[in-house]
Formats: C-alpha cells, sequence, structure tokens
C-alpha cells in the first residue's frame, strides 16, 4: 500500500474559502495574504488591483498600468473636468503624443520661428489650409504642444465638424470650437493661443493646379477680432499639405448629393480604395511668421473695413513670402 500524502495546515489553508454558484468550496489557489482566490476576493480589498498588474506590459511599467486604470475609473464615473467650450484637457494631453510619431517619422516636420508663439500671451495664429482632408490642422497642433511651454492651441472648426457623429465628440472635447466671432473673442479673452484658416474650404478643396496658391480670405472675420482682443495675429506657413492628398478633380454633383462643401478624387482615392485614405509621406515645413501687431489699431476701428482688409493683406502676403521661400527648400515633394 502506498505512502499516504500528508497535507499540512499552512499548505491547505493556500486554497480559497469561497463556495462556487454549485454550492462546493473553490480550489483555486488565495491571493498571498488573503483567504481568497482573485476571481472572489472581497472588491473592497485594499491595493489589490495594482497586486495583480505584471511589472511591465510592454515599454509600459506598473505605475503607468495603474494611472491608465485610475484615469478609466474616473472617465467611467465622470470625475473629469471640461471648460465651457467642451475643453477636456486631461483627455487631450492623452490624445496629442499620438501626433508626434506623425510628425517626427512620416511628414518629418521642420519647424521654423516657433519661438515666435508666445509663451503665455494670448494670439491668435493665421495658416494656409490644404490636403482635401485637413490634417495640417493636426500638424500645427502638434507642433505648438510639442513646444515648452506646450500650450493647447484652440482651432476654430467650421459648422461641418461638428456634425459628424462621433468625430464631433472629440472635437469638441479636444478644445477646438465653432468659427463664430464670440467664441473666438470670448478664448482670447481666456488668454488662449487660437488657430484659424481663413482660406475655409476654397483652401482645403482647390485642385492640385492650384497648389500653395492662398484663396480669397473672404470678409476676414478673424482680423475684426484680433483688433476688438488687441491680440497679435501671428501669420503661420505650412509645406507639405497640399501633397498628402494630391486633389485631381472634385466631383461636385455627388458633393451636393451628400451636403459637402466638395468631393476630392486625389491620387489615391478611389482607386486604392481604403488604402487611400492613408497620406502620403510628404515633407512638411512649417514656419511661424514674423506676428502682425493690432494693438496700435484702436478697437473701434474694428468695423471699418480699410482697416481690417489692410491687415488681412498683410497676413496673407507673408503668408504666400514664406510658402514660396520654403518650396525651394526641399529637394522633392518627400525630402
Amino acid at each position: 500500500m502506498p505512502d499516504a500524502q500528508v497535507v499540512s495546515l499552512e499548505q491547505r489553508s493556500s486554497r480559497c474559502r469561497a463556495i462556487t454558484t454549485r454550492g462546493r468550496p473553490c480550489r483555486n489557489r488565495a491571493v498571498d495574504g488573503s483567504q481568497f482566490c482573485r476571481l472572489h476576493l472581497p472588491t473592497d480589498a485594499p491595493m489589490r488591483a495594482g497586486e495583480f498588474l505584471p511589472e511591465r506590459l510592454g515599454s509600459l511599467t506598473r505605475t503607468d498600468l495603474r494611472e491608465i486604470g485610475e484615469f478609466i475609473r474616473r472617465r467611467m464615473r465622470g470625475e473629469y473636468d471640461v471648460d465651457i467650450f467642451g475643453f477636456d484637457r486631461e483627455l487631450t494631453e492623452l490624445l496629442l503624443p499620438i501626433i508626434e510619431p506623425f510628425t517626427r517619422y512620416w511628414w518629418r516636420v521642420d519647424v521654423i520661428g516657433n519661438e515666435r508663439i508666445p509663451a503665455e500671451e494670448p494670439a491668435l495664429l493665421a495658416s494656409n489650409h490644404a490636403g482635401a482632408i485637413p490634417l495640417d490642422g493636426m500638424v500645427l497642433r502638434g507642433v505648438v504642444w510639442q513646444r515648452p511651454p506646450h500650450r493647447h492651441l484652440r482651432m476654430l472648426v467650421a459648422d461641418l465638424g461638428f456634425t459628424i457623429p462621433f468625430f464631433s465628440h472629440i472635437v469638441r472635447k479636444t478644445g477646438n470650437t465653432m468659427a463664430t466671432p464670440e467664441d473666438t473673442y470670448r478664448l482670447l479673452r481666456m488668454g488662449e493661443l487660437v488657430a484659424v484658416f481663413p482660406e475655409g474650404f476654397k483652401g482645403v478643396g482647390k485642385g492640385w493646379r492650384n497648389r500653395y496658391r492662398l484663396q480669397r480670405f473672404g470678409r476676414a472675420g478673424f482680423v475684426e477680432v484680433a483688433i476688438r482682443a488687441q491680440v497679435p495675429i501671428v501669420p503661420v506657413a505650412v509645406v507639405g499639405s497640399e501633397e498628402i492628398y494630391p486633389m485631381l478633380a472634385d466631383v461636385r454633383p455627388l458633393a451636393r448629393l451628400l451636403g459637402l462643401p466638395y468631393f476630392p478624387i486625389t491620387a489615391q482615392f478611389p482607386l486604392l480604395g481604403p488604402l487611400g485614405l492613408v497620406p502620403l509621406p510628404a515633407k512638411f515645413i512649417v514656419e511661424f511668421c514674423e506676428p502682425i501687431p493690432t494693438d496700435d489699431i484702436d478697437p473701434d476701428q474694428a468695423s471699418d473695413p480699410m482697416v481690417v482688409f489692410d491687415v488681412a493683406d498683410r497676413v496673407q502676403q507673408s503668408i504666400q513670402h514664406t510658402l514660396l521661400k520654403n518650396l525651394k527648400l526641399r529637394r522633392t515633394i518627400f525630402t
């Protein structure tokens, strides 16, 4: 007869003491320092969740994993703050690092003159706009954020951006707001950096033949707001956005049918199907031009068309001149 196995009381106590739904004792091994397994561990046990995390998961440490878990817990409970425009700073700062691999490795963005971005004071950044899908706004936002003191760029978005399901929620959460004079003025008075794209859809939807030719700035409402708020306008010239989705044609009947300002046919889409949405790795150059002050203009002159269009012309000429200058810095559209 084989010898009987002796089980010590200490070893026996290492089993879970819970009763399963079938009325049988649970035979899982108990967590160290507890009388229950991980499945039946009481939820009010202190610090238990962190003990189950691995020391490292990929590039994430246990501390990183705990912070992610805490972030998810706060989001689910609604324990986070937004400003009057719906800007969620915590969520935005979690998403912004995603932009860096694109700006650094895919588009290899060179930045010129970023010392002209005010470190604390409000300012209005006026940039050219292109690319069929306006990813230049994402690039500009990432460039501003990556420079200390890591300011958030509050971009003015057309009404269409707030009508797209899910996307509209992200647009508002990440600090963008509708392009209205009232909201723009309010943001500037709050001391924010605000970005405007005066060309609007005319710039994003222009064809390949008109690349790097600025479209008309319309009634230049952004200049009126800058004069009223007495903040400088910083012209921004972005080279590279025209080539990420080379727009060959605009199918206007289809655009009208879908309620869109344009329907682009690009070098990639629809020829490549879903792959046509992948932007080309064009070389980007972003230059922040010399700021144009407005504090030397009486705020009462904000309604004077002559004054407004004079400032708008200076902004447009500064951007156009810089675009043509920086185009010569690239050997090809990719280098």
